[in-house]
Formats: structure tokens, C-alpha cells, sequence
């Protein structure tokens, strides 16, 4: 197999190589920020360093208590959550998929405890949660976001591997509140760092002004965004549609269970009984040029399940060929599930 780490595309390159030498001096933070408005269907939106600081920047401007999910999202809400001394809710999920039940239990028991408070327009609320749970299963953001609006809560989606959706389910503001993301590798939007938050709500940045000032990306950093969002939604269909791939034939072909099989996601997650032998394993025979593909569960981040995941994800989209699935297929055919 011919597998390498996610790169940005060669355009991008060339175009933030420009921008390092002097030889283009456009204004790429009003450019990348008027299209990634554009894009997520809001009317503005700022461009700052990381995932992270998007993340500080739009937990710092929520006045209520921040929610959760209890596996599948990132450990960047709660320690971020932690460090603005925010109330924290952990809502129980279906490994990682929002559950309205649960939601309502977790918003009404808040709720009797007065951390959260309902009827406060000015004091509102915020559920924290990524786009593909796990990275594997699509959230069904227009129910959660009805469901949360309709109990006064916001919602903030971590957009960072689904920006430029092709069915414009995710990443799209007519649902969520607040879209944030992380331009870091390997990321759909890839271009080595950065970061974004978007948003309709005209006031929403007024509390984070030196937050954003202080954490704004740089030239560089905007340049590669403008440019790596036009490749954002083939990439995102070719990375979903080899998932959708690997999940139906690894599920037929292999004794591994896939969770999620039938849900869009951006990698692929399967079940066993020893994760760190098989993982192990994995690491050998699924060797990029750097870095690497495999994570070892439990992990918050992604299940809380004795799992190993593929991380499609990391791969560059030359190497989503019919030819290299197969043969990802045809070596875990190789391995049991013991």
C-alpha cells in the first residue's frame, strides 16, 4: 500500500508560499472569513491560530453552563470548560450520537439544581459537540438543535471534519448556533495550523475581542484557509465515501464488529477484545511517511469501548484509491478478532 499523511493541496501551497515571500499582500482574513460565512450558511466569522483558541474564543463568550457528551467529542471542552471555571454537564450518549432522552434528563435535572436556568435569555446554556461523533457517526444536528432551542440552549458545533458538507446537514448555521474548527493537520480544511469560529449572532464576539486579537492567525494561516476551502467538500465526500466503504466490507468480510456502520463518518471504528495487540499490529502494517493512522480506545476522543479505529481521515485523499481500501480490507481479513 502507498499510504501518506494529509497534505495541503499543492495550490494551497504554492499560494501560502507567496504570501511568505511578499509576493501577494491581499487581505486573506477578510477573504477566508467572508467565504467560510459563506460556507456555513452564517454572516460572520473570524479566523484565529487553532481549534483550540476557537474553542476559549466561544466558550468564553457563553454565559450559561456548558454541555457535554460523555464520549466522542474532545477533551479540549472539558479542560477548556475547566480552565474558564464554567458548570459542567456530561450528557450520556449512544457511543458518542446525542440522545434526546438523555439530553432532556440531563437539561431538566440541571435545570432543578439551578445550573442551568431555562427562562434566561441573557444567561443561556451551551451543548459542546462534534459534527461525526467519534469521527464516525454523523450527528443529527437539525433534530439536536431544534430539541436545544426550543429548552433556550445554544449549540456549538466542532465542525473541524465536516466543513463543506455536500448535503449541508452539518456545518451549516440554519441549525447550529456557533460553528468552530481546527484548520491543524490532518483536518478537512488542512493546512497545518489555524483555526475558525462562525456565527449569525452579531454580539457573540463582543466578550472575546482580545481573546480573538490576541490568538488572530496569521496571514500565512488565512491564506491557506481561503484557498484550501474550495477543496473542502470533495474532500470530505472522497473521506466519507471510502468510510462508508471500508465499514459495510470490514463488517462483511472480517469478524470484526463496526460501530456506527451505517453512519457517515470520517473514520472507521471496530471492536476487540484486545486493543493494544491489535493496534500494535496495525501500526506495523499501515505505515505512513509520518505520523500515523491507528488510535487505541478507550478514549474519549473517540469511544469508550474496547475498540481500535482507523483514521481514514489522516490519509491524503490520492491514497483514498479502490486499490488501497482493498487491501486495507485484505490485511485485516489477516488478523482475528481475539
Amino acid at each position: 500500500m502507498n499510504l501518506k499523511f494529509k497534505t495541503p493541496s499543492k495550490e494551497t501551497q504554492m499560494a501560502m508560499s507567496n504570501v511568505a515571500r511578499g509576493e501577494d499582500n491581499q487581505d486573506y482574513h477578510s477573504l477566508a472569513e467572508e467565504k467560510l460565512a459563506k460556507i456555513t450558511n452564517q454572516s460572520h466569522a473570524k479566523l484565529v491560530n487553532s481549534g483550540n483558541s476557537a474553542i476559549l474564543s466561544a466558550m468564553n463568550s457563553i454565559d450559561g453552563a456548558i454541555l457535554i457528551p460523555d464520549q466522542g467529542a474532545w477533551n479540549g471542552f472539558k479542560q477548556i470548560a475547566k480552565f474558564l471555571k464554567k458548570d459542567l454537564i456530561t450528557v450520556k450518549t449512544d457511543k458518542g450520537l446525542i440522545d434526546l432522552d438523555e439530553l432532556n434528563e440531563s437539561i431538566i435535572s440541571s435545570s432543578n439544581d439551578n445550573v442551568i436556568d431555562l427562562d434566561d435569555e441573557n444567561n443561556k446554556s451551551a451543548l459542546f459537540l462534534t459534527s461525526f461523533a467519534a469521527y464516525t457517526a454523523e450527528q443529527d444536528l437539525e433534530a439536536i438543535c431544534d430539541f436545544a432551542h426550543k429548552n433556550n440552549i445554544l449549540v456549538v458545533e466542532d465542525a473541524s471534519g465536516a466543513i463543506g458538507d455536500y448535503e449541508n446537514r452539518l456545518a451549516n448555521g440554519n441549525y447550529s448556533d456557533i460553528i468552530i474548527g481546527s484548520t491543524g493537520s490532518p483536518k478537512i480544511v488542512n493546512v497545518e495550523d489555524g483555526g475558525f469560529i462562525t456565527t449569525n449572532d452579531d454580539g457573540f464576539f463582543d466578550n472575546s475581542k482580545l481573546l480573538l486579537k490576541t490568538n488572530k492567525a496569521s496571514k500565512i494561516t488565512a491564506c491557506g484557509i481561503y484557498n484550501e476551502l474550495d477543496f473542502a467538500k470533495d474532500n470530505l465526500k472522497k473521506t466519507i465515501d471510502a468510510c462508508l466503504y471500508l465499514k459495510e466490507a470490514i463488517g462483511d468480510e472480517t469478524d470484526f464488529n463496526v460501530f456506527h456502520k451505517d453512519k457517515r463518518g470520517i473514520n472507521v471504528i471496530m471492536e476487540t477484545e484486545d486493543p493494544k495487540s491489535l493496534s500494535y499490529k496495525l501500526r506495523q502494517e499501515f505505515v505512513l511517511d509520518s505520523h500515523g493512522m491507528i488510535t487505541k480506545c478507550p478514549n474519549y476522543n473517540r469511544l469508550k469501548e474496547k475498540a481500535v479505529a482507523l483514521e481514514i481521515k489522516n490519509l491524503d485523499i490520492e491514497c483514498l484509491s479502490q486499490d488501497n481500501l482493498d487491501e486495507i480490507i485484505k490485511t485485516l481479513k489477516g488478523f482475528d478478532n481475539k
